[in-house]
């Protein structure tokens, strides 16, 4: 196997020039293959028509995980060979997202596999003027792998006592503030829906803010993110074969982490604190018991219908907490309901709330691959959350719309003053299959959406 490959796309001038290799991408479809010219190892590949930055991060995610597979050492691509692909499509934004989709195809999470060694090939891309470009894309894609590292550790690792120093890791002179909230700083702070579904668990629950002034001057953005490192329902105990992929219930927790990951090291100017209720919802004689009561530091009171959608009952204390810290824009993100995936399936999230913020989500969305669809907030079902015992329950007389309802529930939480948004990303916790620039494993999703978000309402 060769040790390096150059990547040519099959109307380039090489491919023209040699007769063998012209019917070669003649007949090719949509894609890419290898082939020899004398002793040189090139990966041909064949664009379709519709081309767009997302195309360009499949494409290379492809070729990455292709050639890593083969264990070839360098891949060598020429700016302008690249560019002139897609030469519909801005410059600098091709090379960060071919380099994005590389970097990310070839992801690995092997840890606990004793016999695999993860490898990447190693992306060249030659030209005077890539280099800022190819490093923005490496920035955008380490963050995304951060988030999907989190996401794909095992619970035991990964856990409310242990995620706060990973975090702070993480972060260590990058100018993000990590301050860690313990049990007895949440009983200060009243964070009681957090304290009450951790109640049940070995670990002990924490609270991450994450702190970062690019600019301080912009309007302060808070990213709350559900973090709940296992969940098995609690006493409405989840039934299922395998029960595996609920170490992926921080799948929002991940994705602020990456977002944060992502502004901080591209030296974005903005003003955001990330919010990280962190808890595992596990069984044991001092779990929360269907029909308890909370009592939420507003005064607002919640009766737990399901202990299994404590995931609402935790981001209400960070929504709560964003007012606190007085910020102007609020997006919660949370694996939150298996109904947004029945209403909209794996290939895109849910966003709820200010009708103009969730239009400009999508088209960030649509943009960077991190897909989102405006869903509605029916004021009809906002009754359907009544409680004979409290304020609400925190689950719907409705046997339906159950994304809606969840949504409606963090409305009454949110601050007056601040505009909200809400992304219900159940359906994109990890890939079933390897395609593109995902791996079969956790996806990262959110990272690269609140970041450019955060990033666009600071302009």
């Amino acid at each position: 196997m060769s040790t390096e490959v150059k990547i040519i796309f099959a109307n380039d001038a090489i491919v023209s020039s040699n007769g063998a290799v012209k019917q070669f991408a003649a007949n090719q479809t949509a894609g890419h293959s290898s082939v020899f010219i004398g002793e040189t190892h090139y990966i041909v590949v064949k664009v379709c028509k519709e081309a767009s930055l997302e195309k360009v991060r499949v494409t290379a995610g492809n070729i990455a995980r292709d050639v890593s597979a083969q264990k070839v050492g360098t891949a060598v691509i020429e700016e302008a060979t690249l560019t002139n692909a897609f030469a519909n499509l801005n410059k600098g934004a091709v090379l960060t997202a071919f380099v994005e989709g590389w970097q990310l195809g070839a992801y690995q999470f092997v840890t606990y596999k004793s016999a695999v060694t993860a490898f990447q090939t190693t992306l060249q891309v030659t030209g005077d003027e890539a280099q800022a470009f190819v490093e923005a894309g490496e920035i955008r894609a380490e963050a995304m792998a951060f988030s999907r590292d989190l996401m794909n550790e095992l619970s035991n690792v990964l856990n409310p006592e242990t995620f706060p120093e990973v975090l702070k890791k993480n972060f260590e002179g990058t100018g993000v503030e990590v301050n860690v909230l313990d049990k007895d700083k949440l009983e200060q702070l009243e964070m009681n829906g957090v304290l009450t579904v951790g109640r049940g668990s070995m670990y002990k629950p924490s609270f991450v803010e994450l702190v970062y002034k690019g600019d301080a001057s912009k309007p302060l953005v808070a990213l709350v993110g559900k973090g709940v490192t296992f969940d098995t329902g609690g006493i409405s105990l989840k039934s299922g074969k395998d029960l595996s992929d609920m170490r992926m219930d921080m799948g929002g927790a991940a994705a602020v982490s990456g977002a944060l990951t992502l502004l901080a090291k591209s030296q974005a100017q903005v003003n955001v604190v990330a919010l990280i209720p962190i808890v595992e919802n596990n069984i044991d004689r001092t779990s929360v018991l269907p029909g308890e009561v909370i009592t939420y530091k507003n005064g607002l009171t919640v009766q737990v219908g399901n202990t299994d959608a404590e995931g609402r009952l935790i981001l209400a204390d960070a929504l709560l907490r964003a007012g606190e810290w007085k910020a102007e824009y609020i997006v919660d993100i949370a694996t939150l309901t298996g109904a947004i995936a029945n209403a909209l399936g794996t290939e895109l999230a849910g966003v709820f709330g200010d009708e103009e913020l969730s239009a400009d989500m999508k088209k960030i969305g649509d943009q960077n691959g991190d897909y989102v669809w405006p869903m509605p907030l029916v004021e009809a079902y906002d009754k359907t959350l009544d409680s004979d015992y409290a304020d609400m329950n925190n689950i719907s007389s409705l046997t339906g719309a159950g994304s809606i309802t969840a949504a409606l529930f963090l409305r009454r939480f949110v601050p007056k003053e601040s505009k909200w948004l809400h992304v219900d990303m159940a359906g994109l916790m990890s890939k079933s299959s390897a395609s593109g620039y995902y791996a079969k494993s956790a996806t990262g999703y959110g990272a690269r959406l609140l970041a450019d978000f955060t990033t666009h309402v600071s302009k």
